[in-house]
């Protein structure tokens, strides 16, 4: 697994590194009962502060994609996987967006507002 993260993004890194594993749960590269790198590890090869990936670690704990216990380190909860067949109509929806001209944007605002109601 690659956690990558962007400095000249706008977006913290933290929010980034929490992204960075969500679209790896996504591709299908991390399932559940993956063990995650440690922080320590992680923050050493990005060149960023052990805390701020502490914070995203944190983040997707609360968020149910990981566990995080003492001593084993931060692992994929069983339930995180996103569903094939989800992942699947995601990226023919994307390819669908990007062939009429939709922005991503665009594309995320219209799932936020349908995902809302």
């Amino acid at each position: 697994m690659l956690l990558r993260i962007d400095p000249a993004s706008g977006l913290p890194i933290f929010e980034q590194l929490a992204a960075s594993v969500r679209s790896e749960l996504a591709r299908g590269t991390l399932r559940g009962g993956d063990r995650l790198p440690g922080a320590r590890e992680v923050a050493d090869a990005l060149q960023v502060n052990i805390h701020t990936v502490l914070k995203a670690y944190q983040q997707l704990r609360d968020e149910g994609i990981i566990d995080l216990r003492r001593g084993r380190g931060a692992v994929v909860s069983e339930s995180a996987g996103v569903p094939a067949a989800l992942a699947d109509e995601a990226r023919r929806l994307v390819a669908h967006a990007r062939s009429a001209g939709v922005a991503a944007p665009t594309l995320l605002t219209l799932i936020r507002e349908e995902y809302d109601a």
